[in-house]
């Protein structure tokens, strides 16, 4: 009878030393090497005081292993680091042992190993990474995220509210910068789902430099925002809201239009885009995009209309966090401290895997890196670690096993689709919109984007609720300029005016005066204007040459407070006085008292009043009082 052949297969490995054989993330541990683990724990007090069998170290590593294996528990994760490691002495130790490990290393180290890990992937030569000779990257917030439902992290994340109650699990807010090209992270922050997406946005603010174009959606279109932005030398690209109005300063001839947020000058684009899909379906919406690339020559309106679609790419980084590498699973620790630890190992764990897929696509020139495989990769890199390949000295190759296994299973090229927004949850947190959108994914044949030839009075696009309107056709007649358009040219028309509300509301013939109040402030609080006082404006440029408004002068406290206040009156005839300007000359310390007094004056006819809350001496005012009954600086 035959006896089948058998051969026998060895391999060579080369790991680590000792209690230390078990510290390993397979190929991955070439972007993660010891060298840098022993640095930040020493950096950050986390090294150990005697030696242990289950050193700092491996505590690393067996973190972002539970990343790589979110269905196993501790022991079973343990199992898959030393599975490879068939013949060494290595630990065996109980889910309490690490448990402890885990309790004892603590969240900082972590959060020190990403900042050193984040950072720009791609080359400036790589297809998808630049616009122009700026590096695309993208703000944006997740808070889908669910922490187990502990006491512990219900104190310090709360409960999300829903239509039919509250949520079953707590989550939490990450806020991500990401190059939209590699999809790699430069920063990120997270806490609780109350603090809003700006609050997170201002911790990596200064992640940002003069080589960043900055694309963000609707929820980063505040005026003090943008601002901040612009200060730190990166350009934006951010969409409107559909109720913000901004004035016109100057029509380019591309049909966009500068106006200003704040001390910034920016360029508004409106425009329509018309999808035409393969079945026939044609659906329509409105782009409103406010940006720092000023010049239509350089950087034309439907160019930029096209770059703002990267910002999806940050979605795309999410999918991948959340749903691929984390399988839309809570999360496994009960308390802050480990819920902290853990995310910043998943970021470390996304970071790493998104470095061998650019190395990966990078080595094959011309290939875009939209094409590579997130799934594909991770799976590559789970298999590594059970097989301890490529963890020191192993030839595998300039990129690797797990970038060959990416090159080999490349992604077509993206292809055009669209297809409804679902909310997947069984209890959704936002009641579902009427979207015309087809429910299954559909090519579009065309796109047709069409800028708008002049700035609308009302946006001629529709809001979120209502995102594709029938293509009945939009009349564009001639139509007056918005109020605050036409407010502009009349402080335009005076410089160096100080306007109170009334007389631009009788100049521009407007009825309802309370609400044009109400709107004078919303426009100087967004930046467009300047407030100089209680109901007072003027343009901005006017701040830098107008003269300070006069100071009053010390009065003699033996004077009544009716002749204190005509001598302060007279210092500045031309000036209007509040009362909390005159209140500190005269030693009052509640101005709302002394307001009541001056309006009382003012009906006796005693002092004009010349705007609301302002008053200036009568058309014949008495002589000034003497020289001796006034100080100057304390002294008569």
């Amino acid at each position: 009878m035959l006896q089948p052949a058998t051969s026998t297969l060895t391999r060579t490995l080369t790991v680590a030393q000792g209690i230390f054989a078990p510290d390993h993330l397979g190929e991955l541990t070439k972007y993660l090497p010891f060298e840098l683990v022993d640095a930040v724990l020493a950096e950050t007090g986390a090294v150990q005081r005697r030696l242990r069998v289950l050193p700092s170290r491996v505590g690393v590593y067996f973190l972002l292993a539970l990343g790589l294996f979110p269905h196993l528990g501790y022991a079973k994760v343990w199992d898959r680091l030393v599975a490879g490691l068939a013949g060494l002495p290595v630990a065996v130790p109980s889910e309490k042992a690490l448990r402890d490990l885990r309790r004892r290393l603590g969240p900082v180290p972590l959060k020190a190993l990403f900042e050193v890990m984040a950072g720009p992937l791609a080359q400036p030569r790589t297809p998808g990474a630049r616009y122009r000779h700026w590096r695309t990257v993208a703000f944006d917030g997740c808070s889908s995220i669910k922490v187990p439902d502990a006491e512990r992290n219900r104190s310090w994340f709360g409960r999300a509210r829903v239509r039919l109650g509250w949520a079953g699990y707590p989550t939490l807010r990450l806020m991500a910068l990401v190059e939209t090209g590699s999809r790699g992270l430069l920063g990120a922050a997270f806490g609780p789902t109350s603090d809003g997406e700006a609050h997170y946005a201002r911790q990596l603010m200064h992640l940002l430099g003069p080589q960043s174009l900055v694309l963000a959606d609707r929820g980063f279109d505040n005026g003090k925002l943008l601002a901040e932005f612009a200060g730190t030398g990166a350009q934006f690209l951010v969409r409107l809201t559909s109720k913000r109005r901004l004035p016109t300063t100057h029509r380019l001839p591309d049909g966009s239009y500068l106006s200003r947020i704040r001390s910034v000058q920016v360029r508004i684009i409106e425009a329509d885009i018309t999808a035409t899909c393969t079945d026939g379906t044609r659906l329509h919406d409105g782009y409103r995009l406010v940006t720092t690339l000023l010049d239509p020559d350089q950087d034309p309106s439907d160019t930029l209309v096209r770059l703002y679609h990267e910002r999806w790419e940050i979605e795309s980084a999410y999918y991948a966090l959340r749903h691929t590498l984390m399988q839309g699973r809570v999360l496994r620790s009960t308390d802050p401290r480990g819920v902290e630890q853990e995310l910043w190992a998943q970021l470390i764990l996304y970071q790493l895997l998104r470095t061998a897929m650019v190395d990966a696509v990078e080595s094959s020139p011309g290939t875009d890196l939209d094409r590579a495989s997130f799934t594909i990769a991770l799976e590559a890199a789970r298999d590594q670690v059970v097989a301890a390949h490529g963890v020191l000295d192993e030839d595998a190759g300039l990129i690797g096993r797990i970038g060959q296994a990416v090159l080999a299973h490349l992604l077509p090229a993206r292809r055009p689709r669209i297809s409804s927004r679902k909310v997947k949850s069984p209890i959704p947190r936002y009641a579902r919109t009427d979207d015309r959108r087809p429910l299954n994914s559909t090519k579009i044949a065309s796109i047709t984007i069409s800028v708008h030839a002049a700035q609308p009075t009302t946006p001629a696009f529709v809001s979120r609720r209502h995102p594709f309107p029938s293509l009945a056709p939009h009349p564009r007649a001639l139509q007056p300029l918005p109020l605050i358009d036409r407010t502009m040219e009349l402080l335009n028309s005076r410089p160096g005016r100080y306007w109170n509300a009334t007389d631009l509301a009788h100049a521009l013939a407007v009825s309802n005066i309370n609400s044009f109040r109400v709107l004078l402030a919303r426009w100087a609080s967004q930046g467009h204007i300047a407030k100089t006082g209680r109901g007072t404006y003027t343009l901005i440029e006017d701040l830098a040459v107008l003269p300070p408004p006069p100071t009053p002068p010390r009065v003699d406290p033996t004077l009544s407070r009716f002749e204190g206040t005509l001598a302060v009156l007279q210092s500045a005839p031309e000036h209007s006085w509040t009362a909390r300007e005159i209140a500190p000359a005269l030693g009052i310390t509640n101005p709302n008292v002394f307001a009541t007094q001056l309006s009382r004056w003012a009906r006796n006819g005693r002092i004009t009043k010349t705007r609301r809350g302002a008053y200036t001496l009568l058309p014949g005012a008495p002589k000034p009082l003497p020289e001796s009954k006034l100080t100057c600086g304390g002294k008569p």
